[in-house]
């Protein structure tokens, strides 16, 4: 029975797995250096991490970006091209790693569906994964959740911080997509409760404190970025922090273990590293730089991902993550699929099953884009065409010869039907990439860091976006006034954009042109270190479809789960 007809669900129960011990002995970890939730998974405690930075004579690997043109409703099947790369290149006799972002409550019962790959190129076991996990995504709500009690308890016994409180700039958070949550009041109910005032809930997802904790190197730098963490404003205009409240230490106690990087393996059994999970069109949408520098001590190749298509996960990548955390990329693979293309093309989802070269050829002009922005970095790039059954021979072809045009080598890739097996073509093209290379990675930011924040935002939405100009309001224009007078000039930016659209609009598909970016609010991450910058209609909070996964997801007596992919 091949993968057609099998769920992802069904194909991950029916693998044998490795004790997750074996796995780690795989990249040179013994059993007295993981911390074992259950058999297949483990946590790798920041000691083991110390140590191995201080021992480990190896040079980092080689560090891949898997990422993607824009998405469509069709699918790309980043997570799964990373997983199938991983599987391909230890096939090829290449010691590699993938790492990846912990999975979210809010799209496993949305409309997204899960995060751990799919067919035969999955991370298992993918039922944990892409539900509680080992409690990281629980212990960052909890964190920042003690941080807004103790922020209102403050309020409660006489704020003397001088807190204004039409200027919090601290909301709750929850891990499930859930609209009603976005504005609400909270502290009714008279003195002996708190006090009244608007607020709201984010997602888990969306909140600095997992933003911090995957930007973080140790627990000491987890606390003090915490500490930084900007609540509200006094009527004056001054920062109140966290650690004005004396809090940050408590969430770093919450965030213990959680910091600690999660172990677990392919289908194939090749350790795969997932820690961290924040969205990319709302935030930074990269795994943990603890987990990534990790892997790059333990394998010759690190196989990373960043969310959604390289306009905002790649930028994001580049700008914010590599920045700060000093990494150097080797290679990027830019994952497209033919309906992708024949849809950014023009053409109807209904039909996307069907040969349309016109389309392809038309939609190329998505993927050729998302390819000039990654050469603006100085990073080579590679595509891999996500391979499905309906693709015709003559569609993929043409797919590698347009890439051949624009100096781009590309590789059809078969992972999701023959895991690791069918990317050994892309993995030897990835790896003759980096090791053969005539221009190596020269890898830079977009932008340098004392360009002025508008500026940074306006480089962005030129040069990645294609963007005319940006629209920005004048009291947004102040707060980008006032985030430099407190000295938070040199950050990077961090656009929440939709991630449908090079433009604010998701229904303008493949590469739209004379269109502006509406910039609608901006807010200081002091602790993670960057400006969130929100266009058009962007939600920190995102909603449910009418017709949600979690309405078909079911256990039954046995405790076998249903209805998750």
């Amino acid at each position: 029975m091949t993968a057609s007809y099998l769920s992802d669900l069904e194909i991950a129960r029916q693998t044998a797995m490795t004790p997750i011990e074996r796995i780690a002995e795989k990249i040179g970890l013994s059993g007295d250096q993981i911390e074992c939730y259950g058999r297949f998974k483990a946590k790798i405690p920041l000691e083991t991490i110390t140590s191995q930075n201080r021992q480990s004579a190896r040079p980092n690997s080689r560090l891949i970006l898997t990422t993607a043109l824009s998405p469509t409703p069709a699918g790309e099947g980043k997570t799964t091209t990373s997983v199938g790369l991983t599987d391909g290149l230890n096939r090829i006799g290449k010691k590699a790693v993938v790492c990846l972002r912990e999975p979210s409550l809010g799209p496993s019962f949305g409309m997204k569906g899960g995060a751990a790959g799919g067919g035969y190129a999955q991370v298992v076991p993918m039922e944990d994964i892409n539900l509680h996990f080992t409690g990281d995504l629980h212990a960052i709500s909890t964190a920042h959740n003690l941080l807004a009690a103790v922020l209102d308890n403050h309020l409660h016994f006489g704020n003397a911080l001088r807190l204004d409180t039409r200027r919090i700039a601290w909301n709750r958070v929850v891990d499930l997509n859930d609209r009603a949550l976005r504005k609400i009041v909270i502290g009714l109910g008279g003195s002996a409760y708190s006090v009244p005032r608007e607020s709201g809930y984010d997602i888990t997802v969306a909140s600095e404190v997992m933003a911090i904790f995957c930007l973080s190197n140790s627990i000491f730098e987890l606390k003090e970025r915490l500490g930084k963490i900007i609540v509200g404003y006094t009527a004056d205009g001054e920062p109140v922090t966290a650690s004005q409240l004396l809090c940050h230490g408590a969430m770093a106690v919450l965030l213990k273990d959680a910091i600690q990087p999660n172990l677990v393996q392919t289908l194939e059994g090749n350790p795969a590293l997932i820690h961290g999970g924040p969205f990319a069109n709302i935030a930074h949408g990269c795994n943990s730089v603890l987990a990534t520098k990790l892997a790059l001590k333990l394998a010759d190749y690190t196989v990373t991902e960043a969310g959604f298509g390289a306009d905002l996960g790649a930028e994001k990548f580049f700008d914010i993550k590599c920045r700060q955390a000093g990494l150097q990329p080797s290679a990027v693979v830019m994952v497209a699929t033919v309906r992708a293309l024949k849809y950014h093309g023009g053409a109807d989802l209904k039909d996307l099953t069907q040969p349309n070269t016109n389309a392809l050829i038309t939609g190329f002009a998505n993927l050729r884009k998302h390819l000039e922005n990654i050469r603006l970095y100085g990073v080579p790039a590679v595509v891999a065409i996500n391979s499905f059954p309906t693709d015709t021979e003559e569609e993929t072809q043409l797919i590698i010869e347009k890439c051949s045009e624009i100096g781009i080598r590309a590789a059809k890739s078969e992972h999701w039907a023959r895991g690791g097996a069918g990317a050994e073509e892309l993995a030897h093209i990835v790896a003759e990439t980096i090791e053969t290379a005539n221009e190596p990675s020269t890898f830079k930011p977009l932008y340098p860091d004392e360009m002025p924040l508008l500026e940074k935002v306006e480089t962005v939405c030129r040069k990645i976006y294609g963007a005319d100009r940006i629209v920005v309001e004048k009291n947004v224009r102040k707060k980008f006034e006032q985030f430099e007078a407190l000295g938070f000039g040199r950050f990077p930016i961090c656009i929440a954009k939709t991630q449908y659209s090079f433009s604010a609009d998701p229904s303008l598909r493949n590469l739209p042109t004379g269109f502006d970016i509406p910039i609608r609010d901006a807010r200081i991450s002091a602790g993670a270190g960057f400006i969130v910058v929100l266009t058009g209609e962007i939600m920190t909070m995102p909603g449910l479809s009418k017709s949600p996964a979690a309405e078909r997801i079911d256990i039954d007596e046995q405790g076998q789960i249903t209805g998750l992919f």
